[in-house]
């Protein structure tokens, strides 16, 4: 019973900090001892690496999608940029 209260606890704790593990953002990186830890848990629990394996599967799916596309295209993001600096104004949608 303890045992699986601690697995359930550490697999709580694990998958809170997947992504950002999967993200790897220089921004927001996990600390080293959170990143030893996930490691561990991630070596002996099948379901949290799965969960890192679906993660990377989606992040590697996206990759792909975005080199077939070429890229964003250069009007809408420059639609964007233009309503980002209007928010960033106060101005809002006009």
């Amino acid at each position: 019973m303890i045992h699986a209260l601690r697995t359930m606890i550490e697999c709580h704790w694990s998958a809170r900090r997947i992504q950002r593990h999967l993200d790897a953002d220089p921004s927001a990186p996990l600390a080293a001892a959170d990143a030893q830890r996930l490691e561990a848990h991630l070596a002996v629990c099948d379901r949290c690496d799965a969960e890192l394996s679906g993660g990377r599967g989606v992040k590697a799916a996206l990759a792909r999608f975005g080199e077939r596309r070429g890229g964003p295209d250069p009007a809408r993001v420059a639609r964007l940029r233009l309503q980002a600096q209007r928010l960033s104004h106060g101005q809002g949608d006009r």
